[in-house]
């Protein structure tokens, strides 16, 4: 008779909230990741807090400027996974239009929030979700660059 399968991995820590499609919205989102990290042990000023909270910061931001439906909020997803040594951050919002990374001049005021992402996630990218709308995605490392 085999031995029943046990599950050793760690299972990631998460925190999921719903917030209204507006500035105050994104803003609560930032503020409420950089409370989860530092409770997960990523205190404020190191460099993985600084990352996830700036990644979280720019796509809860697109969320509320460029994926609002009026009426509907953005979905918001964090996830620590110590076994993988990264941080996902997930963001859902309602709004067909994909996001595209620009490479704005220098005079322009606004454009360069995804090459932020780009610069800071080891990953990231944008997948259908269930129902309208999509959610981008990003994963930052858990660890400092060595």
């Amino acid at each position: 008779m085999p031995a029943p399968h046990t599950q050793t991995s760690t299972p990631a820590r998460t925190f999921a909230q719903r917030f209204s499609s507006t500035r105050r919205g994104a803003r609560l989102a930032r503020l409420l990741a950089a409370y989860q990290l530092t409770e997960w042990g990523h205190p404020y000023g190191t460099e993985v807090h600084d990352a996830v909270v700036l990644v979280v910061a720019e796509l809860s931001a697109n969320a509320a400027l460029h994926g609002c439906v009026p009426g509907r909020d953005f979905a918001f997803l964090l996830a620590c996974d110590d076994e993988r040594g990264v941080i996902r951050i997930e963001v859902s919002d309602t709004h067909p239009a994909q996001p595209a990374r620009t490479v704005p001049t220098a005079d322009e005021d606004h454009g360069r929030g995804l090459v932020l992402v780009d610069a800071l996630a080891a990953r990231w990218g944008v997948r259908d979700r269930v129902g309208p709308g999509k959610t981008v995605w990003a994963e930052c490392a858990s660890a400092p660059r060595d």
